[in-house]
This record gives structure tokens, C-alpha cells and sequence, in this order.
């Protein structure tokens, strides 16, 4: 199995640093070929603007995002940053977005990873999304951290159902993409847990990871 690893958080000593190197050392022990695009180190451009777009504009005087996407798309003019990404995700067969729970969302760099390389003309298209979608077949799991303890993202905690912070991501990204998308894995409070409570997360991950199916 391919497996990419979207790794968005600026300090590799943090626990979803632990989490990202566990992840890799035990898909690669069980045979898996395991990528990983570590966004921070790669000083990944978050911004969608026009540098995005080489040539002459469908509309010279107004650019239009995904009109611009799909043109760069077809005439093969993806600036080589998105298009090393993209050829990373047609290969997964897994991907796995791993990045600490900021404001119930993801880091902006991850998002702007999500904008620039999950392009109309790639990744979605008109009638191509949800079932239809390009990335057909490909599963996609979250792996993430929490600041806030475990009650404060229940149903009726002061943070909301964690599910429904997930959702804006689970649903309107990675399902409309076309990604089988699996139940997340969420590492609660990890900086205040004891040593032992970490290990087990790490250890429950693993076991997460080996249930997959190839």
C-alpha cells in the first residue's frame, strides 16, 4: 500500500511529531511504501494568488481561481510545487492528514495545501465529486491533536462535538474528493496527560494503522 503523510505542524518534537513518526516506522515495518510531505519544512506557499497561474489568463483582466486551475491543469503548467503533491496523492492508496486541532480546524498551511494541490481540473471537476470524484478508491484518515480536554468536544461540551468540527473537513473536502473516509484518530490533551497515557495513545495508533485494509 502507497501511503502519503500530510504533516502540518511546525514543531517536530510535539506530539503529532511522535504520532508522524510512529505512523511511518510501523506501516513502513509492515511492508508499506509510506511518503511523507512535511508542509512546515518544506516552506509550502499556503496562499492561492497569481503566481499560480503562468500564461495568459482565460480572462486577462480578472482572475478567476478554478478557471485559472483547470487551464494551468490541461496545458500542463501546475507550478512544480502543487504538481510534485499531486503526483504524491494519485499515487496513495492512504492518506493520512496529520495536524493538530487549531481553533476546531485545521492549520492554515494545511488548508492552503488542500487549496493549491486538490485544484479543480485534478481533484474535482463538474460532475466529478462525491462518488464521482477523481481520488475514487483512495482512503483518507485524520490524525489529530487536541488543546482542550475530552468533555469540552462532547455533544453538549462548551467546544462542540468534535464530529462536527471534523465535519467541514470529513465531508466537504476529503468525501467530495471522492477519499473512503475513515473514522479519525484524536489524541486528547496530549501535553497534559502522563508519559504512560502518550505511550498508549501512540500504541492505539499503531493499532488503527495495522487494522486498514491493503
Amino acid at each position: 500500500m502507497n501511503v502519503l503523510i500530510v504533516f502540518a505542524h511546525p514543531e517536530l518534537c510535539s506530539f503529532n511529531g511522535a504520532l508522524k513518526v510512529r505512523a511511518v516506522d510501523v506501516l513502513r515495518r509492515a511492508g508499506h511504501d509510506v511518503v511523507v510531505s512535511d508542509l512546515y519544512r518544506l516552506g509550502w506557499k499556503a496562499a492561492v494568488d497569481a503566481d499560480d497561474f503562468p500564461g495568459v489568463w482565460t480572462d486577462p483582466d480578472y482572475l478567476d481561481v478554478t478557471a485559472e486551475q483547470e487551464r494551468v491543469q490541461a496545458a500542463h503548467e501546475t507550478p512544480p510545487d502543487v504538481l510534485a503533491e499531486q503526483e504524491k496523492v494519485a499515487r496513495c492508496d492512504l492518506m493520512i492528514l496529520q495536524f493538530p486541532l487549531w481553533w476546531s480546524g485545521m492549520p492554515a498551511i494545511l488548508k492552503g495545501w488542500i487549496d493549491r494541490t486538490m485544484a479543480r481540473g485534478f481533484a474535482y471537476g463538474e460532475g466529478r465529486a462525491y462518488d464521482t470524484g477523481p481520488l475514487k478508491g483512495r482512503r483518507a484518515l485524520i490524525c489529530t491533536t487536541t488543546g482542550t480536554p475530552s468533555g469540552l468536544y462532547g455533544p453538549h461540551g462548551t467546544d462542540a462535538d468534535l464530529d462536527r468540527a471534523l465535519w467541514p473537513i470529513h465531508h466537504g473536502i476529503l468525501d467530495c474528493l471522492g477519499f473512503d473516509v475513515l473514522p479519525p484518530f484524536v489524541a486528547r490533551t496530549p501535553a497534559e496527560v502522563s508519559p504512560k497515557q502518550r505511550e498508549q495513545y501512540l500504541t492505539e495508533y499503531a493499532e488503527r494503522l495495522l487494522d486498514v485494509p491493503r
